[in-house]
């Protein structure tokens, strides 16, 4: 194999590896079994180890974290990450309804509305299509460097679909199901580790460990 074939191939396996890790972490309807994965993963290590100029970073194989830090670096968000209050009754809502109205001075207003997610909010900065920032909310204005770690989860895509110009950001959760909170406090109880509490705790944990290997 010479080195076009090599970045043909390449190029091939890890669209191949994001299309199933699209469909096995976000869609959960895997299409190909877990060794015929893992030979997928396993033949672009091969062909990045020998045509090492290969390597870029967007590439699947490149998801696993780098060296533990002493502490995250801060990030000032260019437009500030705010939430909304939480109502706990009818008349809160309500009272919500008309603050809405009257800001917005319009008759008819439509509302999307869906199930509240618990898990941390983080956003990721896209430059030319490719991931080069994860950044924790922290106080809305100042969050936490978390790149390393986001990098990690395969359901995070390192390189957008189609090509993006400029800066793209994207804002969002990042949680645990309760299926990988479950498994993951079995494994910490086999290993004598404390418990988490709950599946936010340890997502949050989790992305701030200043170790990515663990993450």
């Amino acid at each position: 194999m010479n080195l076009e074939e090599a970045r043909k191939r390449a190029e091939k396996l890890r669209k191949e590896i994001e299309h199933h890790n699209y469909l096995y972490y976000v869609l959960d309807q895997p299409e190909i079994s877990d060794e015929t994965y893992d030979g997928l993963m396993r033949e672009l290590r091969e062909v990045e180890e020998r045509f090492p100029e290969l390597v870029v970073p967007e590439s699947p194989t490149q998801r696993v974290g780098g060296e533990p830090l002493d502490e995250f670096e801060k990030v000032r968000h260019e437009v500030p990450m705010l939430s909304l209050e939480n109502a706990f009754s009818e008349d809160e809502l309500w009272s919500f309804f008309k603050r809405t109205k009257s800001v917005l001075s319009r008759d008819k207003l439509e509302y999307f509305c869906e199930l509240k997610i618990d898990g941390l909010a983080v956003s990721l900065l896209y430059e030319n299509g490719r991931l080069v920032r994860g950044a924790t909310r922290g106080n809305g204005l100042v969050g936490e460097d978390v790149t390393n770690n986001i990098r990690t989860i395969s359901s995070v895509p390192l390189k957008t679909v189609k090509p993006v110009e400029g800066i793209l950001e994207v804002r969002g959760e990042v949680l645990m199901t309760k299926r990988a909170f479950s498994r993951l406090n079995s494994q910490r109880e086999e290993q004598g580790l404390p418990l988490f509490a709950n599946p936010r705790n340890a997502a949050a944990g989790s992305l701030r460990q200043l170790n990515p290997k663990i993450t």
